[in-house]
């Protein structure tokens, strides 16, 4: 049986940025699509982002770094809530990618008990 993980036993840190990125793929309709988004959650295996189309679980997707024009590929594994700004979409990059958001990562998940949280 598959094992599940819980938010203690994240592979990674996980970090709330807004990092400028562009997702393409197709959608449910078969159409390419090519859009612009914003991060809302980022960790080295994969992120949380909104996309304005509509998209199905397990549908793989290429995000774009436009910053470092890095293209990484990706497999939607979560579906969330429907905004003003699209859908909220969580991927999983299909190959290890730690440095694709330029953003180094700490080895263990910050405490829980720190009463601030991480100092930016």
């Amino acid at each position: 049986m598959p094992e599940t993980q819980t938010s203690s036993e994240r592979r990674s840190s996980r970090v709330f940025t807004r990092i400028p990125v562009q997702a393409r793929g197709k959608n449910l309709q078969g159409q390419k699509f090519r859009v612009k988004s914003l991060t809302i959650v980022i960790n080295a295996h994969g992120g949380l982002l909104y996309l304005d189309q509509e998209l199905e679980l397990g549908a793989d997707i290429v995000l774009i770094n436009p910053a470092t024009e890095e293209e990484q590929e990706c497999r939607i594994v979560y579906l969330g809530d429907t905004s003003e700004k699209g859908v909220r979409v969580g991927v999983e990059f299909l190959s290890p990618s730690p440095h694709f958001w330029g953003v180094e990562f700490a080895q263990q998940d910050w405490s829980s008990h720190s009463p601030s949280g991480p100092s930016n």
